[in-house]
């Protein structure tokens, strides 16, 4: 009822805009995902399924919000980036976190049997999500950069710790015996006493996964004399590259463009 005695309590609610003409990344994590890998035996230290399933999810991201124009993707957690001109939601915070975290679960439980159709989910998945706004186009990069160190770091520690579990060491053992590891001591590890060579493993567990709209040339029809007609058109891709060097955006400048 408008104007009712009650309306009152609307001034208790806080504004939570975020700031104007700034890049908004919104991050999500999986949360207790321990807890669901462990119920629904995702293999150790990379489910190819489960990642291709949170791959997926994301695209459908892109394919619903229109302002989300780069997506980064690593183990249970990605990152939306919402351009700078965005005014989705009147750029409120809880507004946008909410709705954004909430399709994400919905999409993850309904496409679950699509890539695990012989595992019944047993346990809900849940994510958390926080938003950021970052000022400018190279703090924005520095950010998806610090994303894609962490990927690289996280899983080649995993890779080790879980080659060593297999081979019959502890948890515990493990770990210490990779305490205080570097990045070559880790590469030699994997390669003297298991054969792998770190830099051959998928890209997708090394490099994660980035989701953005490439733009292509696709025939949209044909004349009457048979010429094809072609339009340059934007299709959603996913891509295990790199995010830290200069190559990705200058081949594609329009993704942080913000047009």
């Amino acid at each position: 009822m408008a104007n009712s005695k009650y309306e009152y309590v609307k001034s208790f609610e806080l504004q939570d805009n975020l700031l104007p003409q700034t890049w908004i990344v919104l991050r999500i994590d999986g949360c207790h995902f321990h807890k669901f890998s462990q119920i629904h035996n995702f293999e150790k230290p990379n489910d190819e399924h489960a990642l291709q399933l949170l791959n997926e999810c994301a695209t459908d991201m892109l394919e619903e919000f229109p302002d989300i124009i780069f997506a980064y993707g690593m183990s249970d957690e990605y990152s939306f980036v919402i351009k700078k001109s965005s005014t989705f939601h009147q750029r409120r915070a809880s507004k946008i976190v909410s709705l954004v975290v909430s399709f994400f679960s919905s999409t993850y439980v309904m496409k679950w049997h699509k890539f695990f159709p012989h595992k019944e989910l047993q346990y809900p998945p849940s994510f958390d999500g926080r938003v950021v706004c970052y000022p400018s186009t190279s703090i924005l990069r520095d950010y998806l950069a610090w994303r894609q160190v962490d990927c690289h770091i996280n899983n080649q520690y995993n890779t080790c710790f879980w080659m060593l579990v297999k081979s019959g060491k502890s948890a515990t053992e493990a770990q210490n015996i990779l305490k205080g590891t570097q990045t070559q001591e880790k590469n030699e590890l994997l390669f003297q006493q298991f054969g792998i060579n770190y830099n051959t493993l998928p890209a997708v567990f090394r490099k994660g996964s980035c989701i953005f709209k490439e733009e292509v040339e696709e025939v949209v029809k044909c004349t009457e004399a048979g010429d094809p007609i072609k339009r340059r058109r934007r299709k959603i891709v996913v891509q295990h590259c790199d995010i830290i060097g200069k190559n990705l955006w200058d081949e594609h400048p329009y993704l942080l463009s913000d047009k």
